[in-house]
């Protein structure tokens, strides 16, 4: 995991090392400027080192090209085995992009299978591009007649670029040909047909789920899991507990929350049940009051649900950091299986709630993604989604709307009964976790974990008010702290995310 700059056409290295020094956090292991004799390309880079640490630094310069990238290749062994094992100089993951590059091989972007970004530069052209959900960012902007590309707004900030614009998800940007799509989700089932085998659907589930854990752990390095007692980090975090046992390693977990809140409760519980390594930690109002301007300025956005669910990923991050340096997460399962209340609004309408998944899905990489990302960046943590890997997200949306939220008593001929979301989910994975914890109603992180109340407090002290601040005023102190922490704001406020933003209650 990484962040970089790379700089076609415009610039200097003095330009390409002030970029790259604001998003050092990304990477502490290794900063390096590298300038190409022969292409008028100037690439920076900094590692967090996790597959093939001991040769693996960048940027990658191999005869005439050179290489940058942020994230992971799940599937390089195969690939590299693909391609001649004879060809590669490192054992870094991200040597198959320039071999697949210079193969023969059509739509080779396709073939990564992984959560990336990456700006390779021959003598001619450069060729950026960003994994199918935008998992690893990648933001660019135009300076004369060439472009500058970097995985964090913030490395433009005080630069005098006019606009900020994100690569986006499943795409690539060709300095020749443009913007260009490589990836579209796939589109989701709607009703379930008559005499389905659900029995058969769930099992399948199951094992496509276990591949993509077992996937994801893929590292030289020790991988631990965010656990914050709800169902889809549980679920992770027990499958990834059974992988490791088999290989005689345990499990670590994180865990975070106000004292006694109902997240360190059950995270607690479930660490039990799995036989993980537990950390946990308890967090207060004057916490979060000192960390809150780190955290917006991180995060790149003051839309108040993300700065909400940020601060408790803050504090996870930090204390995860100091025993592993990448973990899983459970991301990606509530836009996948139907996990949020207004989902429910759309028990009776299969059709829109499968249109609203994969809306949502395309929506991810501007708003839980990047929170996810910056926020573990901040702390030089690698975030992994396993719920996102390419081809759990194309059987998951295979599965009938139907089957992912439906009414608890299904049978009941006045169709009024209550409704359970993510239900396919849970029979999947029935038999991981204590019976009621699977099927217990979900919180939202902030929720779970106390922060909405402990920012509450910490608002009302920082800004002297009588009373809690109302959610209007809450946004209008997040943005305040992020303008004062940029020299050009409007470069990352117009790119934020809105959570809420098109999520209408199905009535």
């Amino acid at each position: 995991m990484c962040g970089f700059v790379c700089l076609w056409r415009c610039g200097d290295e003095a330009l390409a090392r002030r970029m790259i020094d604001k998003i050092a956090h990304r990477g502490p292991d290794a900063v390096d400027v590298i300038s190409a004799g022969n292409a008028p390309v100037i690439m920076a880079h900094c590692r967090l080192s996790i597959i093939g640490p001991e040769n693996g630094a960048q940027p990658m310069h191999q005869d005439e090209d050179m290489l940058v990238v942020n994230g992971e290749i799940y599937n390089y062994t195969d690939l590299r085995a693909i391609l001649g094992e004879g060809r590669f100089r490192t054992s870094s993951d991200s040597e198959t992009i320039l071999h697949l590059h210079r193969s023969d091989i059509l739509r080779w972007v396709t073939r990564l299978d992984g959560m990336f970004s990456f700006v390779l530069a021959t003598p001619e052209r450069i060729i950026a591009a960003r994994d199918p959900l935008g998992i690893k960012p990648l933001y660019f902007a135009r300076i004369g007649d060439g472009i500058a590309l970097a995985s964090e707004i913030k490395a433009f900030d005080g630069i005098g670029v006019d606009a900020v614009e994100a690569v986006p998800a499943g795409s690539t940007l060709d300095s020749v040909t443009g913007l260009q799509r490589w990836f579209r989700i796939p589109q989701g089932a709607g009703r379930a047909e008559d005499g389905i085998d659900e029995q058969a659907v769930w099992k399948e589930l199951r094992l496509v789920l276990e591949e993509a854990v077992r996937k994801w752990m893929v590292a030289d390095v020790e991988v631990g899991s965010f656990l914050s007692g709800g169902l889809d980090s549980s679920i992770i975090a027990a499958i990834a507990a059974r992988q490791l046992a088999r290989r005689g390693r345990r499990l670590k977990t994180f865990a975070v929350g106000l004292k006694g809140s109902a997240d360190l409760i059950a995270a607690r519980r479930v660490a039990g049940h799995i036989g993980s390594e537990h950390f946990e930690r308890a967090f207060t109002p004057e916490d979060v009051a000192e960390v809150l301007p780190h955290v917006i300025y991180h995060l790149e956005s003051a839309d108040t649900d993300l700065v909400r669910s940020a601060v408790p990923t803050h504090f996870v991050a930090r204390l995860a950091r100091r025993h592993v340096k990448a973990v899983l997460t459970g991301e990606g399962a509530d836009e996948l299986f139907a996990g949020y209340t207004y989902h429910h609004g759309y028990v009776d309408r299969p059709r829109e709630l499968a249109d609203e998944l994969t809306r949502s899905l395309g929506t991810m990489h501007n708003i839980n993604l990047l929170r996810v990302d910056r926020i573990t960046m901040a702390e030089s943590l690698e975030a992994r989604t396993p719920f996102l890997d390419r081809e759990l997200v194309a059987f998951a949306q295979s599965i009938p709307a139907t089957l992912k939220l439906r009414r608890t008593d299904a049978d009941n001929p006045d169709r009024t009964g209550p409704t359970t979301e993510k239900w396919i989910l849970r029979k999947a994975c029935d038999d991981l976790l204590p019976h009621d914890l699977v099927w217990r109603r979900k919180a939202q992180f902030d929720e779970g974990s106390g922060s909405v109340d402990a920012l509450a407090i910490a608002l009302q002290k920082m800004t002297g008010a009588d009373a809690p601040l109302d959610r209007a005023a809450e946004g209008a102190c997040y943005k305040q702290i992020l303008c004062e922490q940029y020299q050009d704001p409007e470069l990352v406020l117009s790119n934020a995310g809105d959570w809420s933003l098109g999520r209408a209650i199905a009535v």
